[in-house]
């Protein structure tokens, strides 16, 4: 099949680094059906390829990301039950989708190229990390089309201040890249001539270090993000001791005092 006509172009890896672009154009790149479960199809795949050490996700057009694809749900809706079956089954693979980049052992780069509304915003807020271009923007204005962006909160709430999270979903008003630095839902953005080139930059030094160490580490930010403070301290020390029992922390260790480059084992 042509790259062209994919609904999800998985792109040869380079660097160690798979890039997955969204193309579904014609659909403003929607979390439909069929795009949810082949970004969870790709990052499984990611999860279980060790020469893969950092995922992207990127789109083609000037919308990275619509949301849910509403022609699909006003379709549903015609089913006996109104469509209840299908928007629990949605609702619940783009919950397991937005999981997945979390738990995923790979670090999750957004690649954020034009507008991110709903599950579109919803996405970008799960990605490890985000950049954007200087003209994107982001929105959960379910609340203006009398659907409360309830999911996309869940990902909003957890990686941007309250009082923000709260004035995007009670207004759904757009916000700029600028405004998305500024409150925690992006790292950066940069002109659109140099989005590609700057998010493989920082994949490629997040994929020179050592995999292991970076999957723990990954793992380690999520679930004591949830403890108490004294319940986090236990369970890092923890993973800090089991980490500089590796070959890698060995090795890093030596090196700095060697002053000399690592060498890092292959994983």
């Amino acid at each position: 099949m042509n790259n062209e006509s994919q609904l999800l172009i998985k792109e040869a890896p380079i660097n160690n680094i798979l890039r997955l672009v969204m193309n579904d154009q014609n659909s403003k790149n929607a979390l439909s059906n069929k795009m949810i479960s082949a970004l969870i199809d790709a990052i499984a795949f990611a999860n279980d390829d060790n020469s893969i050490k950092v995922i992207v996700i990127a789109s083609k057009g000037n919308v990275y990301s619509a949301g849910h694809d509403l022609k699909e749900i006003t379709q549903a809706r015609k089913g006996l039950d109104d469509g209840e079956s299908f928007f629990k089954e949605l609702f619940r693979s783009c919950s397991v989708l937005m999981q997945a980049i979390v738990n995923s052992s790979k670090p999750v780069i957004a690649e954020v190229n034009g507008v991110a509304t709903a599950a579109g915003c919803q996405l970008v807020a799960s990605c490890d990390l985000a950049i954007a271009s200087n003209d994107a923007k982001f929105a959960t204005p379910g609340v203006n089309i009398g659907l409360f962006c309830s999911t996309p909160m869940v990902a909003l709430s957890r990686n941007v201040h309250k009082k923000n999270a709260m004035e995007m979903l009670l207004t759904g008003d757009m916000i700029s890249a600028q405004k998305a630095k500024n409150i925690g839902l992006i790292n950066n953005y940069v002109e659109v001539e140099e989005l590609e080139s700057t998010v493989m930059q920082l994949a490629r030094k997040i994929a020179d270090k050592p995999s292991l160490t970076i999957t723990t580490g990954k793992k380690a930010f999520y679930e004591q993000a949830d403890m108490s403070l004294s319940k986090a301290y236990e369970y890092t020390s923890e993973v800090m001791k089991n980490n500089i029992l590796r070959e890698d922390a060995k090795e890093g260790i030596s090196a700095f005092i060697e002053k000399r480059s690592p060498s890092w084992e292959e994983e």
